[in-house]
Parts: structure tokens; C-alpha cells; sequence
């Protein structure tokens, strides 16, 4: 609830029999995520990331660490069997991240996207008990929507401690540097590079959902994180593209209701 909002609510709306699982996965898949921006040194990092790998390893063993969150993954992994393999995927890929370079271009980010949230969201569908390749499609599709939008959403406050992790092929289409954005300009150039970057989000969300009827219905709860990206980009484009506009930054009271909505309606 604190560290992943809409992660957790988006979980509230899942089936009771899956829910305390997803929990557990949305806590899971908070820590890994978290190392990067709470370490000073890659090798204390590597050490933290080196404990979950071998947590997976042993919940897999059916010897979890004495950790809560450990525990309770062992549970879901039980109930569910869910499949090591993302797990590990997750993992592996916040790894290689703890490097802090900028993406190279926007297949690089959406490689991460693909193997941290699409990963995420096929333990989710094993959760429900979904096996569907076109399910699969617009999983992955949505995770790199999603990956895509928490780089946007991440923008203003890597800005401020001097980062930057926007893809370097379209700043450099647009003649942008980094230091436009540590700055916090909002030319004509810097607003064309998160509209190229938010455009690859929505056609990713288009594309899952051009699936939809293909998708068994018992996935769309899987779906619904669909619900916060719509939200943002909506917001995007209502401050012309303004990555710093301080509107962006504010959590979405609407976003319960909005998600109701959305699964009262089932569609994602």
C-alpha cells in the first residue's frame, strides 16, 4: 500500500483466492526495485540482489529464508504453481539496472519493461489460473507500456538527483541533451521527446487491447494496472507534454473509482 499504490489496488480487485498472493508478489517485486535508489555502492546492491536470488532458489527447494515477504511468496508459488523462471527474470534484470546508464534507444527500455512488469503481470495471470498465449501477448504488451510510463513518471525526480534514463536515440533525434532535462526546460524539443516516448506507451496499450476478445475474461483483472497508465497519459497530453508540470506528480483520487469502473464494465 505504501510503496505500491496502485499495485495495490489493483490487487483488491483480483479473486480472494489469489489476492494474499499477489500481495506477496507486488512485495516481492518491491525490493528488487527498490536497491537501485537505496545503495551508494553497485556492490552492496549486487549482495541485496544476490539474497533474493537465492530466497527464489530456496523457496523453490521448499526451504524459504526466514523473511516475511519470503514466506508468503513460498505460500503463492505452492498455491499457484507459479514458474521460477520470471521470477528469476525480474531479478536478473533490476541486476544489470543497478549500472544507472541511460537506455540506448527504446527497444533497450522495453527489454527491461518486458523482463520486470510483463514478467509481473504473467505470474499474475498463473495467479488466476490463465494459460493463453493471446493473454501472454497483451501482458507483454501492457509491460512495456507500464515500464515505459514509470520512466516518464521517474523523469522529474532522477532530474533533480542528476539523472536521466530516457532513451538517448530520440533526445538525440530531437536535439536534446541531458542536461535539458537536470535543468527542467520544457522547450518545443524536450516536449517532442516525451511525446515520441509516451506515443510507444499508448501504441502498446492499443495493441494489447486489440486482443481483448481473443483474452479469457477470468485474465482481464490482471489487466487493470491498464486503468493508472491511461490516467497519466491522459494527463500527459492535457499539459502538453510537460514532464515537469507539477500536476503529474500528484497521486490520482479519482484512480479507486476509475478501477471499479473498469471491472464493473470488465474490460482492461
Amino acid at each position: 500500500r505504501k510503496r505500491d499504490y496502485e499495485g495495490f489496488l489493483c490487487s483488491l480487485l483480483l479473486p480472494a483466492e489469489s489476492r494474499t498472493s499477489a500481495f506477496a508478489l507486488r512485495a516481492f517485486n518491491i525490493y528488487p526495485f527498490q536497491i537501485k535508489d537505496s545503495v551508494t555502492q553497485k556492490t552492496t546492491g549486487l549482495m541485496r540482489m544476490q539474497f533474493w536470488r537465492e530466497a527464489v532458489e530456496n523457496i523453490y527447494c521448499d526451504n524459504p529464508p526466514h523473511q516475511p515477504v519470503a514466506t508468503e511468496l513460498w505460500r503463492a508459488v505452492k498455491r499457484h504453481n507459479l514458474t521460477k523462471l520470471w521470477f528469476m527474470k525480474i531479478i536478473d534484470e533490476r541486476e544489470k539496472n543497478l549500472d544507472d546508464k541511460a537506455y540506448h534507444n527504446i527497444q533497450e527500455l522495453e527489454t527491461y519493461a518486458e523482463n520486470t512488469q510483463s514478467a509481473l503481470l504473467y505470474l499474475t495471470l498463473e495467479m488466476l489460473g490463465v494459460r493463453n498465449i493471446h493473454a501472454d501477448h497483451a501482458a507483454s504488451h501492457i509491460g512495456k507500456a507500464q515500464g515505459i510510463v514509470t520512466c516518464l513518471r521517474a523523469t522529474p525526480y532522477h532530474s533533480t538527483r542528476k539523472k536521466v534514463f530516457l532513451p538517448m536515440d530520440i533526445c538525440m533525434l530531437h536535439g536534446v541533451s541531458q542536461e535539458d532535462f537536470i535543468r527542467g526546460k520544457q522547450d518545443k524539443n524536450v516536449r517532442d521527446v516525451i511525446y515520441d516516448i509516451a506515443s510507444q506507451a499508448h501504441t502498446h496499450l492499443e495493441h494489447a487491447r486489440s486482443f481483448s476478445k481473443k483474452v479469457p475474461v477470468k485474465a482481464y483483472p490482471a489487466f487493470f494496472c491498464t486503468v493508472a497508465l491511461d490516467d497519466y497519459l491522459c494527463h500527459m497530453r492535457k499539459v502538453d507534454f510537460n514532464i515537469f508540470h507539477p500536476s503529474l506528480q500528484k497521486k490520482s483520487t479519482l484512480l479507486p473509482l476509475h478501477l471499479y469502473i473498469r471491472s464493473w464494465k470488465k474490460t482492461y
